[in-house]
Order: structure tokens, then sequence, then C-alpha cells
């Protein structure tokens, strides 16, 4: 009986890292969602930088708009796979796909709420 030899130590972080690599770049060619979301991380550093705010603050700002990417590369992943399954319609399909879109705009909402506490207090209040 042959044994699988499972990637140990190094070897296995850094195929995880280059795995992790071919991901984001999946999602950058096949995902408007994710390079939209990329701008808006790269505005958000710009952003953070720019502002006086707290270093916490600024951790908050750039961090809840990765969240947000988190979330969609997470949401495409589920999609990916519904869609491998098959394409035809079928209730868990569709049910899996809008728990994901949901979870994107939970996030959305999440990042949106935390950007404007911080430029609430720090701007008005």
């Amino acid at each position: 009986m042959s044994e699988i030899q499972k990637n140990t130590g190094i070897k296995r972080i850094i195929l995880a890292t280059r795995y992790s690599w071919l991901g984001l770049i999946a999602a950058w060619k096949n995902e408007a969602a994710f390079r939209q979301e990329l701008v808006a991380l790269i505005a958000s550093i710009i952003i953070a930088i720019a502002v006086d705010v707290t270093l916490f603050q600024k951790v908050a700002l750039v961090g809840s708009v990765l969240f947000v990417m988190i979330v969609e590369l997470m949401n495409s992943a589920v999609e990916a796979v519904v869609d491998r399954i098959g394409l035809e319609r079928h209730e868990l399909s569709g049910r899996a796909k809008d728990l994901g879109s949901a979870a994107v705009l939970l996030a959305i909402g999440l990042a949106s709420m935390i950007w404007a506490a911080i430029f609430w207090s720090h701007f008005i209040g």
C-alpha cells in the first residue's frame, strides 16, 4: 500500500503561498467586484495615511475594506463551486449564492459604519 506524501514545513508554506497568489490572480482576472474593491483598498490606504487619526483608526479604516475583500473572495469561491456543480437553476444553489452575496453586503455595511464613526468622531464630534 503506497502512502500519500504530505508536504510539511517550509515546502508546505511555499506551496500554500503559491496557491494563495494564484487565487488572488484568479480573482483579479475573473471578478469585477474584486477589482473594484482593490481600488477601494488603495484609496483607503491613501486616505488613512492622509488624515490625522490614530494608528488604530488608520488600521480600522484599511482593515474594514480589506475585510470586504476577504468576504468577496469567499463569496467568489462559493459561486465557483456552485457553478462547477451545475449551471441549472436549483433552490440550494441560489440560496448558497444569495447567502454569499448577503455576507458581502454585511461586510460593506460594517466597513461603512467604521468609516462613518471614525470620520464623525474626528471631524464632527
